[in-house]
This record gives C-alpha cells, sequence and structure tokens, in this order.
C-alpha cells in the first residue's frame, strides 16, 4: 500500500494517472466490499477495465447508507457531512490521516505555494461548531504549519478580524483569508477593506441564514468589500480527500491526483465529452483506502484541459456545504 500511495502523490502526466488509476481501481474493486458488491450488480468485470474511463462510479449516497472501505485497518477519524436537522450525514471513516495531510498540503502549495509564513485566517463559524469536519482538519494543518503567529480562527468577532487585516495589509503579509460564504457577507456588510493582495477563499454553503445567489453577483460583491479582483473558490466534500480551487471566474482545477468526469444526467453510466453539461463524477485517487470513484450530486460544465465549473446540484439533492452556488 506504501508503493500505491508513493505512485498516487508522484503522478505528473496522463500517463501515470492512467496507470495508477487502474491499479487503485483493481485494489478497490477486489478489498472494498460495498464497491465489488455494486461493480458485480452492474455486470463489471475489473480485469476487462483497460481504462479509467471505463470505471464506474458509486453513488455518493453510498457514504449515507454504508461503510466505504477499502482497508481493515481500524478508522482514525471519521469525517461527517454538515446536514440540516433530520438529514442523513456522510460519513467516510479515515484508515491512515497520513494520506489526507499529503493530499490538502501538496495541492495548497501547488495552487498557493509554500504554507509557512503565510497568514491564515478562517472564518468558518459554522464548522467549528460541529464536530467531524473534514475542512476544520485541513485550516487547523494549515494555521499550524503556517507557523505565523497571526493565522486563527475567527468565529464572529468581526472587528478582530478587520483591525488583523488592516495590520496584515499595512506590513505586507502574505495572507489568506479561508471564509464559509454567508458569514463573508456577514463581515463586509459591518466592515470594508481595500486589500488587492488579500486572497478570499469562500468555501460555499448559505447553510440556510441567506438565500442562495448566483455565483456572479456573490462575488462581486465580496470583491466589493475586500478590494480584491477575484474571489478564490475551494471545491472539497466529506467523502473526498483532495480539494480542487479556483482562483477566479468558478473555474475549478484538480490536483495531479483528481479528475472530474461528466455523465449524462438521463444515463448515469455514460460519460460525456468536455465542454458539455452533466452530473459530476469524481476520481479522488487519494482516497485509496475508501473509494475513489465517486458519482457525486452536482451539476458543472468541464472543459477540454480538464478544469470545471460548478453549475449547480441534482433538484433532488441535500443541499450541504460544499461549494454550490446555484446559477
Amino acid at each position: 500500500m506504501k508503493d500505491l500511495i508513493k505512485q498516487i502523490f508522484s503522478i505528473s502526466n496522463n500517463g501515470q494517472f492512467e496507470e495508477t488509476c487502474l491499479n487503485v481501481f483493481r485494489h478497490q474493486a477486489e478489498h472494498c466490499r460495498i464497491y465489488k458488491e455494486y461493480i458485480s450488480h452492474l455486470r463489471v468485470k475489473p480485469e476487462e477495465i483497460s481504462s479509467s474511463v471505463q470505471i464506474p462510479y458509486l453513488p455518493i449516497s453510498f457514504f449515507k447508507t454504508h461503510e466505504i472501505l477499502s482497508s481493515k485497518a481500524a478508522p482514525e477519524i471519521t469525517f461527517s457531512s454538515s446536514g440540516t436537522t433530520g438529514m442523513i450525514q456522510s460519513r467516510h471513516l479515515i484508515t491512515d490521516l497520513s494520506v489526507y495531510d499529503q493530499s490538502f498540503t501538496l495541492a495548497f502549495e501547488q495552487f498557493y505555494g509554500k504554507i509557512e509564513n503565510t497568514c491564515f485566517l478562517a472564518l468558518l463559524p459554522s464548522y467549528l461548531e460541529r464536530e467531524g469536519s473534514s475542512l476544520i482538519y485541513m485550516v487547523d494543518a494549515l494555521i499550524r504549519d503556517s507557523k505565523h503567529p497571526d493565522s486563527g480562527y475567527f468565529l464572529h468577532n468581526h472587528e478582530e478580524l478587520h483591525q488583523k487585516l488592516t495590520q496584515l495589509k499595512a506590513i505586507g503579509q502574505k495572507t489568506i483569508l479561508i471564509g464559509v460564504t454567508y458569514a463573508l457577507l456577514d463581515f463586509i456588510e459591518q466592515y470594508q477593506i481595500d486589500f488587492p493582495e488579500l486572497v478570499v477563499m469562500e468555501t460555499g454553503g448559505m447553510k440556510g441564514k441567506r438565500k442562495e445567489m448566483v455565483r456572479e453577483e456573490l462575488h462581486q460583491l465580496l470583491q466589493d468589500g475586500f478590494g480584491v479582483n477575484d474571489i478564490h473558490s475551494e471545491y472539497g466534500m466529506t467523502e473526498l480527500l483532495s480539494q480542487a480551487y479556483s482562483k477566479g471566474s468558478g473555474i475549478f482545477e484538480c490536483p495531479p491526483w483528481m479528475r472530474i468526469h461528466l455523465r449524462d444526467t438521463n444515463d448515469p453510466l455514460t460519460l460525456l465529452s468536455k465542454n458539455r453539461s452533466g452530473g459530476i463524477n469524481v476520481i479522488d485517487l487519494a482516497n485509496v483506502n475508501s473509494c475513489s470513484f465517486i458519482a457525486t450530486q452536482d451539476l458543472g460544465r468541464l472543459f477540454p484541459d480538464h478544469s470545471f465549473e460548478v453549475l449547480g446540484r441534482f433538484d433532488n439533492a441535500d443541499i450541504r456545504g460544499c461549494n454550490l452556488l446555484v446559477q
């Protein structure tokens, strides 16, 4: 398994991705009981799969009703989704936290440079007020590994956050503000700042606290409120151990071990060509100990360079805290 994990985080081209993807698929088709049963019902024979585009995707709803594991090791932690009261939560059992640590660290540094000496400010009240958040686990690590004395969380203390941003701007400190959407909007209704170098990263989710907004309207409000040219976004979810990032305009890019395909909304076993809209399927090879091939409840558009845009959710899908801005 160590060799396979090393292979996953060493991917640097399409050929390596394809080889590693098939290795992970064969491993999970044998060792993940739920996935093995699922592809058996589809009458898919693993030995006949020779390309990543032939691999079946497990519906994400299985994480609500089953334990999805490809490892016999005891879970080190269980991440859970943030559903509203009465909603069944997804549960992602993590048997090796070091894989998640590698995934978000390597991906974040690929898109944003070295974590050390970057100041991370987190405005994530709804996540802090519950347990089991994979986002909070990641942000905890970013704050710790930044080794910057001003890195930290801001629950509802907007005045303190405004003072901190003003101080960091004055000294030219590289700063990233990660916030849940409604909390960022709450902040700029009270305070305005002109901090063009600031990276504002919204993690999505109104959490029922505000009406949903189209992305363009939301981002324009945040751009004006923080004095920045672009709003960054993170696309991640409880059932994944990797994140895609957007540096503006809602166009996301994946790290090398993660890839998006689109499925036909009327025929979920059929993949669509690029420049089409459809259901988002995710290959997340960091999920080596659970399931790496997941059919989400999100709708998106895929571009020729493998970047993608999130367009919304299926009508009957639960509204959760992923980066889902209905358009």
